[in-house]
């Protein structure tokens, strides 16, 4: 299956009590779908997860598809540092209809390269949906090794990458293992043009939040050879890229919605709300780039 070249991962709206606000979810769901994104990541990093229930990160698979049915891709965030609990949730998300499963590097136990191989073999073989593995050594500590990628490449399911180490090096070493038609997607949004250029397909997106028809035009240029012109947008794009992780994600892009009138509410400790310093600094970036 094909995602799709922009992938937003999707932050979860929250009410003023810090509930998850399931409509308001549909609501930016069909936002972003109407505004560049050719596939949703719900409940990822971006998402929140961490401080989701099961319950409440079943329910919001379910509402984001019912949003937006077969308008775009809905890739469920189910990974986690335990495989039983990752094979459990995925199973869930399979139920609920979505058309994948996003599963990051388990996070601060530091599993060998076998133990990340034997983890995501166990949930890939626990679910017929296709799989998405999630590489990010900033946030999990441990970095999952091309070779090791491409010994998960070999399982039918397990059909994309989201790379996020940072290293082009590593990226080309992975483009040399990999099948040609498995999907290594950046992780950051500032290195979605070099890692296309790379032959990555596309990009996990934060900033398709507030810019996803410009991230989509870079794209398609970069794809029609236009290559001086999609490095002029992503010229232009770069203080957006980097604005939106002046603190925690998602705190910035949350801020940001808001400033545009998009209603996510708050975030859940242990992340607090961007600061006035912050705040301004986000504002004055939506601004020079002609959003507010």
């Amino acid at each position: 299956m094909k995602f799709g070249r922009v992938l937003t991962a999707m932050v979860t709206p929250f009410n003023d009590s810090h509930e998850v606000d399931y409509e308001q979810a549909k609501v930016l769901a069909r936002y972003l779908v109407e505004n560049g994104s050719d596939g949703l990541v719900v409940v990822g990093t971006t998402g929140e997860s961490p401080t989701l229930s099961f319950e409440e990160k079943v329910n919001m698979y379910a509402s984001v598809k019912e949003a937006v049915g077969n308008r775009a891709a809905v890739i469920a965030g189910t990974g986690s540092n335990d495989t039983a609990g990752s094979v459990k949730l995925t199973k869930a998300a399979e139920q609920a209809g979505v058309d994948g499963a996003m599963l990051v590097v388990p996070y601060y136990n530091k599993p060998c390269q076998e133990g990340l191989y034997q983890h995501f073999a166990a949930v890939a073989k626990a679910t017929s949906l296709p799989i998405m593995l999630y590489n990010v050594p900033g946030r999990t500590s441990s970095n999952m090794q091309p070779a090791t990628v491409a010994r998960l490449a070999q399982i039918g399911n397990i059909v994309a990458l989201k790379e996020a180490s940072g290293s082009t090096d590593q990226v080309t070493e992975l483009m040399r293992l990999l099948p040609g038609d498995f999907m290594v997607y950046s992780g950051d949004d500032s290195m979605t043009l070099p890692l296309m250029s790379l032959g990555c397909e596309g990009i996990v997106s934060v900033v398709a939040h507030v810019a996803g028809r410009e991230i989509q035009d870079m794209v398609r240029e970069f794809l029609a050879g236009n290559w001086r012109e999609a490095a002029r947008i992503h010229r232009d794009l770069y203080p957006l890229f980097k604005g939106m992780f002046i603190t925690s994600n998602p705190v910035p892009v949350k801020a940001a919605m808001d400033m545009l009138g998009i209603r996510v509410g708050p975030v859940r400790l242990p992340l607090v709300e961007a600061n006035g310093e912050q705040r301004q600094e986000i504002r004055t970036l939506l601004t020079a780039a002609g959003k507010i």
